[in-house]
This record gives structure tokens, C-alpha cells and sequence, in this order.
């Protein structure tokens, strides 16, 4: 990942491995009730390794590790679903719920689309690993007109869009948990100049980079996450809401999001 001149100044990189370690040996100390971190000697020895190998991987050092070793130290970090599949895309290149692609051809999404048809009257979307719309149905139109904008972006919209601040009650929150999406993206593809090229935009809002420097938490997708939304020209009433994020066995690499009435 290579940025020069003032966007390099401005741009920060994902946390390192590292970074990640220090933040969950901190919390898991927390939870733990100690005040303090996880001394780096306890975790090493719960999953059988020595200090000095625990050091090493605070330092940035990744060996390849076998998964007896990464299920403990998950374990003994007390990661959540996510965190732990981001320990894995790090160790190994992969996590232990996703399967890579079945296939290089270019996706064929009309049965895709037409399963988004058939979700009317609740809205409901796709977007690629970037978090593009590449489809969406008529309600999520009716609902959300910026999705029929060329190159429409949901992240952009939710953190670079004064409308997303009035529409997404707390809206802070939704921030957070999106920055924490990218994070764990950039887990999974470090190198892909799209995402590259998001965060470096996200980054040049104040807020954004606020939140990204203040928390080093990690999200895979919002399925099952409830939230409120102003939308007078669809409801004079605040409406409840609450996602279902699908994986398309065919096409992983993408998310089918239906929004429903909560």
C-alpha cells in the first residue's frame, strides 16, 4: 500500500497484527476483572508458547500458525466471532466461515436480482467487497434515492453524507461500527486499491479519523443489527429497522442486505 506527497501525511494504515494483540490482551485483562492487561507470559502459556514467541508476535512477527494455536489464543483473548476471523485472515489468508470464490468468470447477478425483486415491498440491496451498490430493488430506491446514483457507495453515503447524519439516528454509532467493516476489509484484502482508495477518502473527514485512531474494534458485516431511521418522505414516524446480511454461495465476495420492520 503505497501513498506519497499530502495524502500520505494524512492517510493512516489499518493496525497492524500487533496493534490488534495489545488492544484485545488489554480488554481480555478488563474482562478478566485484573485493571490491567493480560500479562503477555499467561497468554503464552495457556496456548503452550513461550513468552518470547508471544513478544514476537506483539512486534508484528505472524508465522504461520496451526489452528490448535489460533483457536487458543482466540480463546484466551476472549475474541467475539469477528475478531477471531480476523486473527485467522491474518495468520493463515483466510478465516474459518468463508470460502474462497468457485469461480473467475464475470457474476451473472439476474437471479440475484430478481430474489431482490421479490423482497418488495421491504427494501433490499447488494454491494461488492467495496460496499458499491450493484443492486438493489425498488423500495430501497423508494427509500434511499442516492442509490440510483452512478457509482453510489454505501459506506461513502452512511460517513461522507450530511443526509446520512440526518437520516441514520445515532448516526456516531453507525460510523463507528462501518469504519470497524473497513477494518476488518482491509484484513482480508490489505492490498486491494479500492479499498486503499475508500479509506483514504473516509480518512479526510474529521470525525472519520477520529474514530479510526480512538478504537481498534473489527466488524464482518451488520446482520441482525437494529437501528432507527428518519425518512419523512417514506413515514412521519421514526422507523424501526433491523438488517439481514446474506452470503451468496455463488458470488461471496458479495452481500445481500434486506432491510426489514422491526
Amino acid at each position: 500500500m503505497v501513498l506519497t506527497g499530502d495524502t500520505a501525511e494524512r492517510f493512516e494504515e489499518p493496525p497492524a497484527i500487533g496493534a490488534l494483540l495489545r488492544h484485545w490482551r488489554q480488554r481480555a485483562g478488563e474482562r478478566l476483572g485484573l485493571g490491567k492487561a493480560l500479562p503477555q507470559i499467561e497468554v503464552a502459556g495457556r496456548v503452550g508458547m513461550s513468552e518470547r514467541w508471544y513478544r514476537d508476535l506483539e512486534r508484528g512477527a505472524l508465522p504461520r500458525l496451526d489452528r490448535r494455536v489460533l483457536a487458543g489464543l482466540a480463546d484466551v483473548l476472549l475474541l467475539d466471532a469477528d475478531e477471531r476471523a480476523t486473527l485467522y485472515l491474518y495468520a493463515l489468508g483466510g478465516t474459518p466461515y468463508v470460502a474462497p470464490p468457485v469461480s473467475r468468470r464475470p457474476p451473472d447477478l439476474s437471479p440475484l436480482q430478481a430474489q431482490l425483486d421479490r423482497q418488495l415491498p421491504r427494501p433490499a440491496y447488494l454491494v461488492d467487497s467495496c460496499w458499491n451498490i450493484v443492486g438493489h430493488n425498488q423500495a430501497m430506491a423508494e427509500w434511499f434515492p442516492w442509490v440510483l446514483a452512478p457509482g453510489a457507495n454505501l459506506i461513502r453515503w452512511v460517513l461522507l453524507s450530511d443526509e446520512a447524519r440526518e437520516q441514520l439516528l445515532d448516526w456516531e454509532r453507525h460510523a463507528q461500527i462501518y469504519l470497524a467493516m473497513v477494518r476488518f476489509a482491509m484484513a482480508q484484502h490489505p492490498d486491494d486499491p479500492d479499498l486503499v482508495a475508500l479509506l483514504r477518502d473516509l480518512l479526510q473527514d474529521p470525525d472519520c479519523a477520529a474514530f479510526w485512531r480512538g478504537r481498534n474494534c473489527v466488524v464482518a458485516n451488520r446482520d441482525g443489527h437494529a437501528f432507527r431511521l428518519r425518512l419523512p418522505h417514506v413515514s412521519p414516524e421514526v422507523i424501526d429497522v433491523v438488517t439481514q446480511v446474506l452470503i451468496p454461495a455463488g458470488h461471496q465476495q458479495l452481500r445481500f442486505v434486506v432491510v426489514l420492520m422491526n
